[in-house]
């Protein structure tokens, strides 16, 4: 069974498969930023958890930042990819590059599905957090596994930039 579970912040246990994830996770996955690429245990802890707790509760954000959410998808005990939902955007995030859900899924999980259920759940959570009547997404043009992703889920494309197509899903 897939499920999507909120970033986990106090379970040791959970948290060190989170680390392995963010760790393992290259720097760019095909538009989804990682800046956390190859961080060690003591940096996860004591840097990278309180930013994305920052990023959680939107307190100490530097101007153009907004909230966002990471969800683990979880297949089995492992963890198959991240997605990070965004309930309200920015003038960048809507135009230019970003949106509502930015994902990423391990490589061993990729063309199995896990991708498009996992999109199909962080659509139903950004359901209940936004007043926006659709999901913008972003997707690279050279990401046709992406593309097909978001078009099962019900997106089309509106309009194009110089590296992306631009994306929406009716939510309501």
């Amino acid at each position: 069974m897939l499920e999507l579970k909120s970033f986990e912040f106090c379970d040791e246990a959970v948290l060190q498969k989170e680390w392995e994830f963010i760790r393992d996770l290259p720097a760019d996955e095909n538009g989804f930023t990682n800046v956390a690429h190859g961080i060690g245990w003591a940096d996860f802890c004591e840097k990278y958890i309180p930013r994305r707790i920052q990023f959680l509760t939107g307190e100490g954000l530097e101007a153009g930042l907004v909230k966002q959410a990471d969800y683990f998808l979880w297949s089995d005990g492992e963890i198959a990819g991240l997605f990070r939902i965004r309930a309200e955007l920015n003038d960048f995030l809507r135009n230019v590059d970003g949106g509502h859900i930015g994902y990423a899924v391990k490589r061993e999980f990729r063309g199995r599905g896990f991708a498009t259920h996992g999109l199909r759940l962080a659509l139903g959570i950004l359901r209940e957090k936004t007043t926006d009547r659709e999901a913008i997404l972003f997707c690279r043009k050279n990401n046709p596994a992406s593309l097909r992703v978001m078009q099962k889920n019900g997106a089309h494309i509106v309009r194009e930039t110089p590296e992306n197509f631009v994306l929406q899903i009716p939510l309501f």
